[in-house]
């Protein structure tokens, strides 16, 4: 009963999230004339209808889905790998989609938002490729971490080169597409993403089951009747789309899928995946609903990074975790 309580009342911030999102912004706009709009009432004001209907919505529902998403993730990454540290990030999947957009930007100067999001796509899927062929040959899961991390080294080696020769506005244009926005999804990309997401969410239910017995030992899940090849290729596949379709419409949103897990786990006091994965996506989901609803805060229309404020939800979450673990 106490955890149904307690993801309900996730469910029930997600929605004052939502609302909040939609009828708070960086431009003014009356509450009666947002109604209005949502109601689907004609208020004479063409602008105001595309900033809630091309704007507000479809980047409210982008931060829901992001933190849903990298939350599930994280929580998917830390029980496979049994390491607390473990994030989205971990596997270099991230890092295969920075290198594509900087090839992009800072190797070919394409700049346009439909191109930034289809090659870090293309480039978190190649990673991922390559992590699917090396899991028939890796059998640790520790080797394939350092697999992972490897790759994120390599690729970020290659960044840095790509911006020492490149020119200034390529720089900042891969500066700005790093510092994370919900606002990259519009009204006509809203359904594809909302598709590619809640797949791969779906796809991880079938990984509650072979991860809770993954976290009593990989030998007591194989007598379980749990497949060790079929669990690890889910697992992949899944983080690696889920952390491909978030990174290429958002950029790389650092904290959320390496500390929700964590709160998950202290508010439910439990490490069934039955309770863990809903409550790792709810409140990742709500993480980045607040992201949003703060970095909207400045007039004049200007947005704060998000890469700016999910360390400050983060940070001192993993600092906590590793105190305990120290004790």
């Amino acid at each position: 009963m106490r955890k149904k309580s307690i993801l309900m009342i996730f469910v029930l911030l997600n929605v004052i999230g939502l609302v909040a999102n939609i009828y708070c912004g960086s431009a003014s706009i009356a509450i009666g004339d947002i109604t209005d709009v949502l109601t689907g009432k004609d208020i004479g004001n063409s602008a105001i209808s595309y900033i809630v209907i091309h704007s507000r919505i479809p980047a409210s529902v982008t931060a829901l889905l992001t933190g849903a998403s990298l939350g599930v993730c994280g929580l998917l990454l830390q029980s496979y790998f049994r390491n607390p540290l473990a994030g989205p990030s971990i596997l270099g999947i991230t890092s295969g989609a920075n290198l594509a957009v900087a090839i992009c930007t800072l190797g070919f100067g394409m700049i346009s938002g439909f191109t930034l999001t289809m090659s870090a796509m293309a480039g978190a899927m190649l990673i991922l490729l390559i992590l699917l062929c090396l899991s028939k040959i890796v059998r640790q899961t520790i080797t394939l971490l350092i697999v992972g991390i490897l790759i994120s080294y390599l690729t970020n080696a290659i960044i840095t080169l790509l911006n020492y020769y490149s020119t200034a506005e390529g720089v900042q244009s891969l500066l700005i597409w790093g510092m994370g926005n919900f606002n990259g999804v519009g009204s006509a990309n809203l359904l594809l993403f909302c598709l590619l997401n809640l797949m791969g969410i779906g796809m991880s239910v079938f990984l509650i089951k072979p991860l809770n017995g993954w976290m009593l030992g990989q030998q007591y899940a194989a007598n379980l009747g749990i497949s060790i090849a079929r669990t690890r290729l889910l697992t992949l596949a899944t983080t690696g789309l889920l952390s491909a379709v978030t990174t290429a419409y958002c950029g790389p949103i650092a904290f959320v899928g390496l500390s929700v897990p964590h709160v998950a786990r202290m508010m439910m006091k439990t490490d069934n995946h039955r309770s863990l994965l809903p409550a790792s996506a709810l409140l990742g989901a709500f993480c980045t609903s607040i992201c949003l609803f703060i970095s909207t805060l400045p007039s004049g229309g200007k947005l704060l990074p998000i890469n700016a404020l999910t360390p400050i939800l983060g940070i001192p979450v993993i600092i906590y975790v590793i105190l305990c673990k120290k004790n």
